[in-house]
């Protein structure tokens, strides 16, 4: 069971209403309905009424919302209590972990001429793209650094959080210049190409369905031709899924960028000539409209002054 689980229970009591309670936790309300049923599933009981309009609760939802309420009140509490307390002056971010590896140093270095007396942390990782926005929605950090594509909305009200789209970069189909499939070697090269014309079922590296590019990934999946792919591995990392697909363990998408110098030496292919398989990026860093820190200001009009010099431009993230 998990604590926003319940927080999604007490918004659809509150709101009687799937989609609206769905935007205000900023999830999709098919994401939202989900985690309604998973609660209901722990719970062994039907905690609404999907035969009325609007969503009314049943008589165990009813018995149920006091105790959800108390609980979310006793954790909030408790996390409060043991959160520890970071160092005034330094700028939080939460970011996807393969922007914290290449894109991150090179562009705080870029602010270093407008904030040379930043100050900056990482929080936990919590893993999943509703995790990192939850992370920026309940001000646990003070920035969001990740990628966008037009295919992956992000529910965040526009009048509360503001973005600048700071960098770009593209996520393209790689493989090891050679890899075994059923014990015969294949080229990479054109490796996509094979499996979509139904020659091949190649072995392919997942994000999952959680992560940003897990989400990003079906929707491309969904408007090109089908193509057959047997999964071996899922990871959320692409620094992890790099380093499989460099010993040759099957197919995967990546950022341009985090693969560049290993295209270039040979040691990855590319696995399709097709940029239909290709996704354009943009690199956004996201904040509260309504921070009044000064930190926070200065690495935003620092940040602002970068792109109006043209100081990253051309650069392509992580």
């Amino acid at each position: 069971m998990e604590i926003k689980w319940l927080e999604d229970f007490v918004a659809l009591a509150e709101h009687s209403s799937f989609s609206r309670a769905a935007e205000v936790r900023n999830v999709t309300q098919p994401a939202f309905s989900r985690r309604i049923k998973q609660l209901e599933t722990w719970l062994g009981a039907a905690l609404i009424s999907r035969a009325t309009m609007p969503a009314e609760l049943t008589p165990a939802g009813r018995s149920f919302l006091p105790v959800a309420q108390e609980t979310i009140r006793t954790f909030s509490a408790a996390r409060e209590t043991l959160r520890p307390i970071a160092e005034a002056g330094l700028v939080r971010f939460a970011a996807l972990h393969t922007l914290t590896l290449g894109f991150f140093p090179r562009w705080l270095a870029a602010l270093e001429t407008s904030a040379p007396d930043l100050r900056t942390s990482f929080i936990p990782d919590r893993g999943g793209l509703e995790a990192n926005l939850a992370a920026l929605v309940e001000s646990d950090t003070d920035f969001l650094l990740t990628y966008a594509h037009s295919q992956v909305p992000f529910h965040l009200e526009q009048t509360r959080f503001a973005f600048m789209t700071i960098g770009h970069d593209r996520l393209v189909p790689v493989a090891a210049p050679e890899l075994r499939i059923g014990g015969v070697l294949h080229r990479g090269a054109g490796l996509l190409d094979r499996a979509v014309n139904g020659r091949l079922t190649v072995p392919y590296l997942s994000y999952g369905f959680s992560s940003f590019f897990g989400v990003a990934l079906g929707r491309l999946f969904a408007t090109r031709p089908p193509f057959r792919r047997r999964t071996v591995h899922e990871n959320t990392i692409s620094a992890g899924l790099m380093m499989l697909a460099l010993a040759g363990n099957g197919l995967v998408w990546l950022p341009e960028s985090l693969v560049q110098a290993d295209l270039e030496s040979g040691r990855l292919v590319r696995a399709t000539l097709d940029d239909g398989w290709t996704m354009d990026l943009e690199i956004r860093l996201y904040r509260h409209r309504e921070s009044q820190s000064r930190p926070v200001e200065t690495l935003w009009q620092a940040t602002a002054d970068v792109l109006a010099r043209g100081a990253m431009s051309g650069t392509r993230g992580a």
